[in-house]
Formats: structure tokens, sequence, C-alpha cells
């Protein structure tokens, strides 16, 4: 695996960790700290926060530049946070649940392609340990209603296709 492949996946997973920080930012302003849901969602955006951190960090000691598109992320995230939530509690955690989905499914693809080069545990740890808390999110969102939201299909897909552009714009630019 080369070196500018890493830095992709380091830049792209970051950004997604940015974008999480701002759509469970824009859930919590709508929903409150007292509205169905909120502690979970404030957990969950803890959570985020550490995995942003931690791929701030990454970036910083390899060199490797963020997105361009991390204004545009920033006010995306907090939009489709903040609608979700507006739409109601159930809303909002299928919001989660979709993003969660494609999160757990394009990590699982990067530890595949570093599977394959063994060439960068750190990355590799980092990767599956954040795997397995957005996987848990995923759940505990499911456990709360997600699939209860209107028009969960429709809401969910059109969510899930947002995160895979998005993961796909943040890789090349």
């Amino acid at each position: 695996m080369t070196r500018d492949e890493t830095a992709r996946m380091i830049r792209v997973d970051q950004a997604g960790e940015f974008g999480a920080t701002r759509i469970y930012q824009g859930q919590l302003d709508v929903i409150g700290d007292r509205g169905p849901h909120a502690a979970e969602i404030a957990e969950m955006a803890e959570q985020e926060k550490g995995h942003r951190a931690k791929f701030d960090a990454l970036m910083a000691r390899r060199g490797v530049r963020p997105t361009a598109l991390q204004p545009f992320w920033s006010a995306a995230g907090y939009a489709l946070g903040a609608g979700t939530a507006l739409l109601g509690p159930e809303a909002a955690m299928a919001c989660t649940a979709a993003v969660e989905e494609e999160i757990d499914r394009h990590y699982s693809h990067q530890l595949d392609r570093l599977a394959e080069s063994d060439s960068d545990p750190e990355l590799a740890t980092m990767i599956e340990e954040f795997r397995e808390d957005e996987r848990a999110h995923r759940d505990a969102a499911l456990a709360a209603g997600a699939e209860q939201a209107p028009a969960y299909p429709l809401l969910s897909g059109a969510i899930r296709l947002g995160c895979r552009l998005a993961i796909r714009l943040a890789e090349r630019v």
C-alpha cells in the first residue's frame, strides 16, 4: 500500500469523524439535553470527538492534509443532524443508524485493504477499534426506534447514499 493511499484513508476517516461530531451537535441542539435519546446521543458524540482527536493527531504526526471540504462537512453534518432531529427522535436515530452502517462498511473495506498489505498496524488498530464503536452506535440507534422513523427506508437510503458520496469526495479533495 502506498503512502498516498494511506494518507487518503486517514484524510477521509478524519473527515468522517469530524462530520459525525457535527451531526450529533445538530441533533443535540434541536433535541436539547433532556429530550428523547439525548443522553445516548451525547455519549456517542463524545466517542466521536475522541475518534476525531486521534485522527487529528495521526494527521499531524504523518503530515497528512485535511480535506479541503471541511467547511462543507461542518455545515452539511450539522444540517443533517438538526434536520433529522426536527423530524423527531426516531428520525435522529435513523440518521445515526444509516451513517454508522455506511461507516462500518467503509471501515471494513479499509481493514481488508490494510490486511492485504500488512503495512500500517497502527492505523488498522485504530480503525478496528473505531469500527466497533460505530457498530455499537448503529445497534443503539436501532434499539432506540430508528426503524420507526417516518419513511425509514427512504430516509435511511438517502443518508447512506450521501455518506458514500461524501466518502468518495473526501478521499479525493
